[in-house]
């Protein structure tokens, strides 16, 4: 266990960081696979921005790579142009 103030008060910090990043990251899988689901094109041109938007809050953040938001946006745009 930690010793130092600083160490136990930046344990504290990363949990409440860890549980912040895990719901985007879920919250942000959920909203990509709602997208893959969808077959209207009306909706899932209405859904797109928002979820692209949330992969390059990610990325941004370092939870995912920034490769990987962008295979992810290019998969998305690619089934939305094709409904």
């Amino acid at each position: 266990m930690a010793n130092h103030k600083s160490t136990l008060r930046r344990i504290r910090s990363d949990e409440k960081k860890k549980l912040r990043n895990r719901y985007a990251h879920k919250s942000t899988r959920t909203a990509v696979r709602n997208l893959r689901a969808s077959t209207d094109k009306k909706e899932a041109e209405k859904m797109f921005p928002t979820v692209a938007g949330m992969l390059d809050k990610l990325a941004k953040k370092n939870i995912i790579h920034k490769n990987k938001a962008a295979n992810l946006k290019s998969g998305l745009a690619a089934h939305v142009s094709a409904l």
